[in-house]
């Protein structure tokens, strides 16, 4: 039996996103837990689809495991340096103060930018390193969108990622991360494979769900063997101005020869994939007019609009109304958006109480760069406390916790209901609606707020599916960014 000290330290990072990251964002529960200590870690994560959970549930009966610190929050900008060091402080002191371990598993994103570091991973795992020592096993579970940097793979004794876009396999990558882990606690030594590739992916083209991301999702794991531990191909985050944004692969096993053939096979395997990461993006009116004729049609199914790049998931504020005025303007009918963030206008609306009308401004609390808030007659339809489970495949077992929510309607009976919540979270799961009386299966066109991980819960409903190229920092055209720290010979597709 092994002494296994467990953390968690989670942030996405959109360089190009102006909102940061601050510790009370860590400390705030969203979809995910706030920053938890101890024990509190294990109430808080069970039976949710997370990869901490996964090792848990995996390691819990053969190990002895010693909680030390979860902190996650919402993609955005930068994490403040305040932020990232007073976390970093706590997660080393608890090590400190944990006694003698055998191992260390972090639950860890793969693209935290700080202020004043670029390579968060990295930096963490330095200053891991530097208290634990050379020989203690360290294995990271890390998201598909990582950035996986050499100080990274160098630093760690073992990575492994997410295998699906939408993330349904989280907790299942916990159970990986243990099996990687299994022969370093027996004293044996994995050689490492890792290549990062020559080009920037778009997110909206990342999605496991078609080709080419769902064949090469898969390859690695075809490749494993005796000789072979783990193998794991990484989109990467584009979004993230830093020298080692992009793709990349990463292998682990007990024969050097086999991990370099199985890192070379996965990078040509990419490389001849590369001409097919693309797609088409619409501007909202032309998704708006292209849904209302898939609505019109008898015995259809519904139409869903990605307001991709305002997605929550990818460091959006949650509250553009660019698509919301087009669909009210063109009169459309059977809406469902959602979720749009507004605190203030949920504090309105739940003072006014469900039956009122309130005339109030909606969402664009920054409309600099998109449209202005939509303002009209809301009827409102229901009121949540925000505290729900999720029940879709991504969120899975996840305590939401949003904070009070509504769901208001403009434009007349049968016309555009708006699910608003006071903090923001991308619809990924179908119970952020049902929570205020929504089923997302009785309405014609859904729009979310969200750019791949809708599809989990909500692709069965949809005829169609749109990506919208809206306001927002979660640019799906990468051409459109003005990149400065990217290693030379990047190339944006």
């Amino acid at each position: 039996m092994a002494r296994i000290a467990i953390a968690g330290f989670l942030h996405e990072t959109n360089t190009f996103a102006s909102t940061r990251a601050t510790f009370r964002t860590f400390v705030q529960a969203d979809a995910w837990p706030g920053l938890l200590v101890g024990r509190e870690m294990f109430d808080a994560v069970a039976n949710a689809n997370l990869a901490v959970e996964g090792f848990i549930a995996a390691a819990r009966s053969s190990h002895e495991l010693v909680p030390l610190l979860w902190a996650s929050a919402n993609p955005s900008g930068m994490v403040t340096e305040d932020a990232f060091e007073a976390i970093c402080f706590m997660l080393c002191r608890m090590i400190h103060d944990a006694g003698p371990l055998d191992g260390l598993f972090l639950d860890l994103h793969g693209s935290m930018v700080a202020e004043h570091v670029d390579d968060g991973e990295g930096e963490l795992l330095r200053r891991l390193r530097e208290l634990v020592g050379a020989k203690l096993p360290i294995v990271a579970a890390l998201d598909l969108h990582a950035n996986v940097s050499p100080a990274m793979v160098e630093i760690a004794s073992g990575l492994v990622s997410y295998r699906t876009f939408p993330h349904v396999d989280m907790a299942q990558t916990g159970h990986r991360a243990l099996k990687l882990m299994a022969p370093l606690l027996a004293g044996l030594d994995l050689y490492k494979g890792y290549r990062q590739l020559p080009f920037l992916i778009p997110v909206p083209w990342q999605s496991t769900l078609t080709e080419p991301m769902c064949s090469l999702s898969t390859l690695g794991a075809t490749m494993e063997s005796v000789d072979l531990v783990s193998a794991d191909f990484l989109p990467g985050l584009p979004l993230a101005d830093t020298y080692d944004s992009g793709p990349s692969v990463i292998a682990y096993g007990s024969d050097q020869r086999v991990v370099e053939a199985v890192v070379n096979r996965l990078n040509e395997a990419v490389l001849e994939k590369r001409s097919g990461f693309c797609g088409r993006l619409y501007t909202p009116a032309e998704a708006v007019e292209l849904a209302m004729q898939y609505a019109s049609r008898p015995a259809a199914g519904a139409v869903i609009l990605a307001d991709s790049q305002d997605n929550p998931g990818g460091g959006g504020n949650g509250d553009t109304t660019d698509i919301l005025r087009e669909l009210v303007r063109r009169g459309a009918r059977r809406v469902c958006a959602g979720v749009l963030t507004d605190a203030e206008f949920v504090r309105l609306a739940t003072e006014a109480g469900v039956g009122a009308v309130l005339d109030a401004p909606l969402g664009a609390a920054d409309s600099t760069t998109g449209a202005p808030p939509l303002q009209a007659p809301f009827e409102v339809l229901a009121l949540g406390s925000g505290s729900f489970l999720g029940t879709g495949p991504f969120y899975r077992g996840c305590r939401m916790s949003l904070g009070p929510m509504a769901r208001v309607r403009c434009g007349g009976p049968d016309a555009v209901e708006i699910v608003v919540s006071t903090r923001k979270q991308q619809a990924g799961d179908r119970a952020m609606f049902r929570h205020v009386g929504a089923d997302p299966a009785e309405y014609r066109i859904l729009m979310l707020k969200s750019t791949v991980q809708f599809r989990a819960d909500f692709a069965s409903l949809a005829d169609a599916i749109l990506v919208v190229a809206a306001s927002g920092p979660n640019i799906a055209d990468l051409h459109q960014l003005h990149y400065e720290k990217l290693r030379p010979g990047v190339e944006v597709l």
